[in-house]
């Protein structure tokens, strides 16, 4: 087991570059348990840290451990994590079953049979298991590699794009999955591009940006943080013009403007000074308020306004 005080992921001033291309620029990060996901636009170099945590490429610079350990060449480690990468590796003549099979025996499994009828329960295939390979959908073959990844336990998990080729079904069944395996004390590192996905799944959050990590934490902290990026608020009232003019006057608001539906649209730097506001200002014009919601209180937001900056 991993020491308390010892992060399960450590990354530390590591950095990769390919001749004159630096792919990732001094990054410096820890994961505990529980599911950690990590965004960044293609290129931004989220692959090529995997690599490195994983121990398939060699730093440039800086150090990278696992429980403890440094994970290059180091087959007792690997046996402690499960991979699963973005592109797929298996054979379309092979049933489910011998796949994950093969995987169990790969990572020394003993009990190889039991382990895998268990590990294809969890991704729900049992019923698909003796079918080859090649006749799985994208999705169906995407959660049978899942199966393989999570066959021999392993205390930490890092999946690259795992909801490739998912629908939403298969999506909630492998969030389902993933809360199960962070309760049982387990690290999970998840690179995705489906941003709505890694907001209701992921307890933390790490952005990379051109090599470098931008961020990371709680994207409802990161957004916080964002202070020079005002919010946008919709508002809908039964005067939006009334209350237009209205809220021009608070020194809170950046802009106010009608949207296509007679929404009011505002940006405020200061939502909580708008939220107290509001009420007053809608009761002494006899104004009736409907709706009042953030526009970009979300991971899409988050993302957006880092990567653009």
């Amino acid at each position: 087991m991993n020491s308390p005080n010892v992060p399960v992921i450590a990354v530390k001033g590591i950095s990769k570059w390919f001749g004159s291309v630096v792919a990732v620029n001094d990054v410096s990060l820890s994961i505990d348990p529980g599911i950690t996901g990590l965004l960044g636009p293609n290129g931004a170099g989220k692959t090529t840290l995997l690599k490195m945590i994983e121990g398939l490429a060699s730093p440039s610079d800086g150090t990278v451990t696992i429980f403890g350990q440094t994970p290059r060449n180091n087959p007792a480690l690997h046996r402690r994590i499960g991979v699963m990468s973005e592109h797929e590796a298996v054979y379309g003549f092979q049933t489910g079953r011998q796949f994950v099979e093969w995987s169990a025996k790969l990572h020394g499994v003993a009990a190889t049979a039991e382990a895998t009828a268990l590990a294809i329960e969890r991704v729900g295939l049992a019923d698909a298991q003796n079918r080859p390979l090649g006749t799985y959908s994208r999705g169906m073959r995407q959660r049978m590699r899942l199966a393989a990844t999570i066959v021999h336990e392993p205390e930490a998990i890092i999946l690259d794009e795992p909801l490739n080729g998912t629908d939403p079904r298969q999506r909630i069944e492998f969030h389902d999955l993933m809360r199960q395996l962070a309760d049982e004390g387990r690290t999970i590192l998840i690179s995705s591009h489906i941003l709505e996905e890694v907001e209701t799944l992921a307890d933390r959050i790490l952005l990379m940006v051109s090599g470098k990590l931008a961020a990371s934490g709680d994207y409802r902290a990161i957004r916080a943080k964002l202070d020079e990026q005002p919010y946008s608020v919709r508002i809908v009232t039964s005067d939006s013009r009334k209350i237009a003019a209205a809220l021009v006057e608070l020194d809170s608001i950046e802009s106010v403007s009608i949207g296509a539906e007679d929404d009011v649209i505002v940006l405020s730097k200061n939502v909580a000074v708008l939220q107290r506001s509001l009420p007053r200002i809608a009761k002494d014009r006899g104004i009736r308020l409907e709706r009042v919601e953030p526009l970009d209180e979300s991971l899409e937001s988050v993302f957006s306004y880092i990567v653009e900056s």
